[in-house]
This record gives structure tokens, C-alpha cells and sequence, in this order.
């Protein structure tokens, strides 16, 4: 039986980031992915001619000096063809724009959400949080501390100048606005709360600031929409990891992973592979079910503490002629319908256009249009089948509502209109009950309590958004940077 350096459970972006790294190192590698296609939640899917973003619709800090540029020099690999974007949000009241560059991003935040001396003092915080950590980030910072070196790491890629700010690892965002006076002000807690909840899944009352400094200024890192979406971006990176040398297996739902001599053997109903080395990039809760009894006794910490912190979401894919589209310039939205509503379920709900002349996304003359919005587990379980569909089609109709506030004939006429849930994540992604978006962050499980990617087997490693940093493209490819260089160096 052929042996290979280092196997990959799943191919979703930190599955696909990491075995291609050790592809482009030297290392033959295999990727046993369970669905038809790679891309797990930040995948596609195709039906008609169109072709929709099923999670993750931008990519992030793909410029050349960002993480994502980082992973794709150091495989030799271009970027795909894409288009940069600014993003409008819609709260009940107003609009603003979320700009990329930060000269207008700045500007317009002090005419929209307050350029008093507490406002100004709150953001410069903000600014400066944002930039040492997106730095140390891309420096290749790692977290939680395991040892010494990390130590050494962590204050080298912060920064002596800068090692004070470590200090905000204890806060969270409302410990911050309180400390402005700014806890009352409803407009700017409302677009925090949009920014935390889309980049931390969380709260301001839970999200550790630092984490929620670099969400809310993702823009400010270059959001970007490849050329057939999601689509053309895996189209992109699977070619390239297969010219390399990779073997890209789908269809093969790993059942059972065994320590074996010198290795593990990976077992799945149309075959099983051996390897020296393991990688699972599925979350810990799925990777339990398959590990033997050494891997799930130290994952089990981390599981059973997380195990209420998960939440899904619900998506409406939609096929429409672009004239239902053309009102607006901007193609990506983020909206608020009521201040006084928690959030979910519509109030916060992102909407993802593919962009006027894009024929891999749509046929011409027409546009996919992608509208996403976070919702909890618990409402969708146990439901009957006929309790089930009447929820489906209402909270489509619900959403489909919202979003003509921006496109008002949006949907009429559609070619196309698709509703996802919870239990179609669970359908196609696999990850039990649906759950979407990793482990919703707080002070007790993120950065010096994350789940590390190192949990002390030789040889075997975890990656993906239930280990350090945690949900998002970029925090997975960062991860993949961590596990490879640990396992080039551990043999």
C-alpha cells in the first residue's frame, strides 16, 4: 500500500491551504474530502448556469502582503482574476459606506457614527489594536502559548513596543465603550455588533476586543470577489494543487482514523490510506467521532466546553435577470432592520451579488445573488418534516422581503431560488447539526484558551476554524501556515 507524507480530512479552505503548502514543500500529500467537491463551507454551489458562494462570499487579506498572498507565493501561484470591494450598510435609519481604503473609511465614519473627542479617542484604540495585530498575524503569529518558543514568538511578532497592548487580551468590546461613554450609543453598537457577530460570531458583550478590533477592520485588510465566485477561486487553487503533485480524492468520507506504525491508516468505505503524518481540517466535535480513543480524550476538553457555543445559518440563493439588479453600483450589502431585535434570522443579513459581466457566475444578462444570515441551532431541531418546510418557507420569504428594501424587484421572476439551512450545512458539509461559522468566541476559548493545532500527538495536527484563530478564510489559511511549519520540522 502506498504511503503518503501527510493526509488531509477535508478540503475546505484550511484542508486545501494546508496541503498545498506541503505539497509546494515536498511532501506528498493526500486530501480525503467526504462531499463531490472541494470547499466545505466556503464552497459552491452550481445549478442552471449559475454558480453561488454557500458560506464565505469574499476572500480577505489576499493582497500581496496579506495572509492570502502569503499562502499563494509561497505555493507559485497568481492571484485569480477578482474584483476588490467596498460594502454598503443599510440600518434603519441610514447608510454607510465600509470602505477599503481608510483615508475614506475614517472620513466616513465620523459623519456617520460620531466625531466627538470619546468617539475619536475609541477608534484611534480601534486603529491601533487592528494594525499591531494584523501585523503580528501576518509575521506569523501563534496562539495559545504551549512553550517557550511561543513566548519568544509572540513578543517578537507583537512587537516590544507594543507587548503593553497584550493587556486588551482581558477586555471586550463593551468593557471599551463603556470606558468612552459610548454604551448608549445605539447606531455605533449596532454596527459593531453587525461586524463582531459576521467576523467573531459573537457578541459585544463576549467578543474579546482584540478579536473584534481585526473583524470589524476586515475591509480595511482588502475584501475581494474572484471571477465566478467561490467557484472559480477553488477552480484556481485545486488545478494548481494537483499540477504539483497533489491527490485530491472526493467522495471518500474518512469513517475511522487509526494509529498505525510509523503512521495512521485512514479508513473509508472506498478504500484506506496510510500516512506519516494526519491533518484533520474537520471541526474537533466531527473529528472525535472518527479519532481513536488518544485523539478524542484531548479533544474532549475542548469539545464538551464549546458544545453550546455554535450556531448555523440560513441562506436563499438566487438566480435573476440583471435588470432586478442594476439599481445599485455596489454588489455586496450588510443589513439592519430593527435596533431593538437581536440579531439573526434577517436583522444582520449579507447580500452577495455577483458582478455585471461575470458569465461564470451567471448566464449573460443574468446575476446570482447570495443572502446569508446567522441563526441558532436550537430553532431548527426537532422539527417534523411538514414543521420543517413551513420554516423554510418563511423565513425565505422573510429575508427575500428585507432584501428589497435595496433591490425592490428582487426575486420576482427568478430563475432560480434556493433555500438553505441548517440542515442542508448538515447535508453537504457534513458537520454535525449543521453548524456554521465555528465556535462563537469569548474570553474562555479564544487566543490563550483556543484549542491549539498541536494537541500532543506526534505527528497529528488540527486545523480549521475550531482551533486558533478561529472562524473565516483568513484565520484558516493562517492556521495552515502553523501546522505546516510544525509538521516540516517534527518527523
Amino acid at each position: 500500500m502506498h504511503k503518503y507524507d501527510v493526509a488531509v480530512i477535508g478540503c475546505g479552505i484550511a484542508g486545501m491551504a494546508t496541503a498545498i503548502r506541503l505539497q509546494a514543500a515536498g511532501k506528498s500529500t493526500l486530501i480525503l474530502e467526504s462531499h463531490g467537491q472541494p470547499g466545505g463551507c466556503a464552497g459552491f454551489y452550481s445549478k442552471k448556469g449559475f454558480n453561488f458562494d454557500v458560506g464565505a462570499t469574499t476572500l480577505v487579506d489576499f493582497e500581496p502582503d496579506g495572509i492570502g498572498g502569503e499562502l499563494l507565493n509561497c505555493v507559485g501561484l497568481r492571484m485569480p482574476e477578482s474584483e476588490p470591494l467596498d460594502y454598503q450598510l443599510w440600518l434603519p435609519n441610514k447608510m454607510i459606506y465600509l470602505y477599503r481604503n481608510k483615508n475614506k473609511w475614517h472620513k466616513e465614519r465620523s459623519e456617520k457614527l460620531g466625531d466627538t473627542p470619546a468617539h475619536q479617542a475609541f477608534w484611534a484604540l480601534m486603529d491601533k489594536l487592528a494594525n499591531t495585530f494584523w501585523t503580528a498575524s501576518r509575521l506569523g503569529l501563534k496562539l495559545p502559548i504551549q512553550n517557550a518558543g511561543d513566548v519568544l514568538n509572540a513578543a517578537k511578532r507583537v512587537g516590544i513596543r507594543n507587548i503593553l497592548l497584550i493587556r486588551f487580551l482581558n477586555y471586550t468590546v463593551i468593557d471599551i465603550l463603556k470606558k468612552y461613554d459610548l454604551e448608549n450609543d445605539r447606531e455605533l453598537k449596532a454596527v459593531l455588533s453587525m461586524l463582531v457577530e459576521d467576523t467573531v460570531n459573537s457578541t459585544l458583550e463576549t467578543a474579546p476586543l482584540i478579536n473584534a478590533a481585526l473583524g470589524i477592520t476586515i475591509r480595511g485588510a482588502g475584501l475581494r470577489r474572484t471571477k465566478g465566485g467561490m467557484k472559480g477561486f477553488w477552480l484556481h487553487l485545486a488545478e494548481h494543487y494537483k499540477k504539483l503533485g497533489g491527490v485530491l480524492l472526493v467522495g471518500h468520507k474518512v469513517e475511522k482514523l487509526e494509529i498505525i506504525d510509523k503512521g495512521y491508516s485512514l479508513i473509508t468505505r472506498k478504500g484506506s490510506f496510510q500516512a506519516g503524518q494526519v491533518v484533520s481540517a474537520i471541526p474537533a466535535e466531527s473529528t472525535m467521532t472518527i479519532a481513536p480513543f488518544e485523539i478524542k480524550q484531548l479533544l474532549n476538553y475542548y469539545v464538551t466546553r464549546d458544545k453550546d457555543r455554535y450556531e448555523s445559518a440560513v441562506v436563499i440563493f438566487l438566480g435573476v435577470p440583471e435588470s432586478q439588479v442594476a439599481c445599485q453600483k455596489l454588489t455586496h450589502h450588510q443589513l439592519l432592520y430593527d435596533y431593538n431585535l437581536p440579531l439573526g434570522n434577517g436583522n444582520n443579513m449579507f447580500i452577495s451579488v455577483s458582478a455585471p459581466g461575470d458569465i461564470n457566475s451567471a448566464p449573460e444578462g443574468y446575476r446570482s445573488v447570495m443572502i446569508s444570515t446567522h441563526c441558532k441551532l436550537t430553532e431548527w431541531k426537532d422539527l417534523t418534516e411538514e414543521e420543517y418546510q413551513v420554516k423554510k418557507e418563511d423565513i425565505g420569504n422573510h429575508l427575500l422581503t428585507l432584501a428589497r428594501r435595496i433591490y425592490p424587484q428582487l426575486g420576482t421572476d427568478a430563475i432560480i431560488y434556493e433555500v438553505g439551512t441548517p440542515r442542508t450545512y448538515h447535508k453537504y458539509t457534513g458537520r454535525i447539526n449543521g453548524t456554521v461559522g465555528g465556535v462563537r468566541q469569548n474570553m474562555l476559548n479564544s487566543n490563550f484558551k483556543a484549542m491549539p493545532h498541536h494537541i500532543g500527538i506526534k505527528n497529528f495536527r488540527m486545523v480549521g476554524d475550531t482551533t486558533w484563530p478561529g472562524l473565516g478564510t483568513v484565520a484558516c489559511i493562517l492556521g495552515s501556515k502553523i501546522v505546516t511549519d510544525q509538521l516540516l520540522k517534527e518527523v
